[in-house]
C-alpha cells in the first residue's frame, strides 16, 4: 500500500505543478488589461455602456466590470467617494487583475481661473493637498514614507510618461460635447496641470486661492492622489483626469449638481479616446521615482 499511496502523492504532486505552470505561462501571454476607475457613478456606467464582451465579478462587495473598450481589455470599476474608497478599491483591482496601467477619471472643482465647468485637466502631477505638517506658523504640505522601500514619497505624484503623452494626443483628436453659455456655446479647454486631493468638497474662495498659491493647482478632488499614491508605491503606471463640474466657490454644490452629467460625459469621451490610442504596440514605461 504504501508505495502506491507514495506514486499517488508524486502523480498528484506533477499535475499541481503542471497546471501551476501553464497558468504562469498563460499569465505571462495574457493581453495586458488596463483598470478605468471613476469616483462618479454616472460616467462609470456611460464607460460600462461601452463594453464588449462584459463580465461582472463581485470582490469583497466591490462591483467589477471586465470586457474589452475601443478593442482594449479593460477593468472597470465605481470607487466610492474618497481618499479611503478610492484606496480600497484601487487595491482590490491590482491584487485581483494585475492591471498593465491604470487611469482614474472622473468630476472636479476648478481651481485654476481660466477653467470653466467642461474644461478637462490632464494631471501631469497629483498631490495630497491636505497631507503634511500643521505647525504654528501654518501647513506644510509633505508626503508620507513609502513602507515598501523606506524612501518619502514627493509631495507630487507623477503621471506615467506615455500616458501622458497618449492623453494628450487623445485631447487632440477626441469630439466632446460644447458648453452652453449666456453668449452661445464653446468647446471645452484640455490643459495639463495639477490635481490635488483632500477628504472635503471644497466650496470656497479662500480655500480655492490657498490650494492656487501653495500647490499651483489647477483642480480639486477627492480621490485620485489615493490612486496615484498607490500605483506610485506600487510601481504601476497611471494617469488621473478629470472634467470640471464647479469652480470649487460658494456656488460650488448647485453648479456641480447643474454640470456634472455634461463633465461626466466629456471625461468619458477622453478616457475612451486614450484607451483607443493604448492599443498601439508601443511598451508603457514602468512608472519611475524622482
Amino acid at each position: 500500500m504504501r508505495p502506491n499511496i507514495l506514486v499517488a502523492i508524486i502523480c498528484i504532486s506533477v499535475i499541481t505543478l503542471c497546471i501551476s505552470c501553464s497558468s504562469v505561462f498563460l499569465g505571462a501571454n495574457a493581453e495586458p488589461t488596463t483598470a478605468i476607475l471613476g469616483a462618479f457613478h454616472k460616467e462609470v456606467m456611460m464607460l460600462e455602456e461601452q463594453l464588449t464582451d462584459k463580465q461582472q465579478q463581485q470582490i469583497e462587495g466591490m462591483r467589477f466590470v471586465t470586457g474589452k473598450l475601443k478593442g482594449k481589455s479593460v477593468v472597470v470599476a465605481w470607487t466610492g467617494i474618497g481618499k479611503v474608497n478610492a484606496a480600497m478599491t484601487t487595491t482590490l483591482l491590482i491584487e485581483h487583475f494585475r492591471p498593465s496601467e491604470i487611469i482614474f477619471s472622473g468630476i472636479a472643482g476648478g481651481v485654476n481661473p481660466k477653467l470653466a465647468p467642461g474644461d478637462i485637466v490632464i494631471a501631469a502631477e497629483t498631490a495630497h493637498h491636505d497631507m503634511g505638517i500643521l505647525q504654528e506658523d501654518g501647513f506644510y504640505n509633505r508626503g508620507v514614507i513609502n513602507p515598501l522601500d523606506g524612501f518619502r514619497n514627493p509631495v507630487f505624484l507623477p503621471a506615467d510618461k506615455r500616458l501622458l503623452k497618449l492623453a494628450e494626443k487623445a485631447a487632440e483628436q477626441v469630439e466632446l460635447e460644447k458648453i452652453k453659455t449666456t453668449v452661445g456655446e464653446r468647446s471645452p479647454k484640455i490643459i495639463k496641470g495639477i490635481i490635488v486631493t483632500g477628504d472635503v468638497f471644497v466650496a470656497s474662495p479662500a480655500k480655492c486661492k490657498e490650494l492656487r498659491d501653495m500647490l499651483n493647482a489647477d483642480a480639486v478632488e477627492m480621490e485620485g492622489a489615493a490612486v496615484a499614491q498607490i500605483c506610485y508605491q506600487r510601481r504601476i503606471p497611471h494617469l488621473v483626469v478629470r472634467s470640471i463640474s464647479d469652480k470649487a466657490d460658494k456656488t460650488a454644490r448647485m453648479d456641480s449638481m447643474m454640470f456634472q452629467e455634461m463633465a461626466a460625459k466629456n471625461s468619458a469621451a477622453l478616457i475612451a479616446k486614450i484607451t483607443e490610442l493604448l492599443s498601439s504596440d508601443l511598451p508603457v514605461e514602468k512608472a519611475t521615482k524622482k
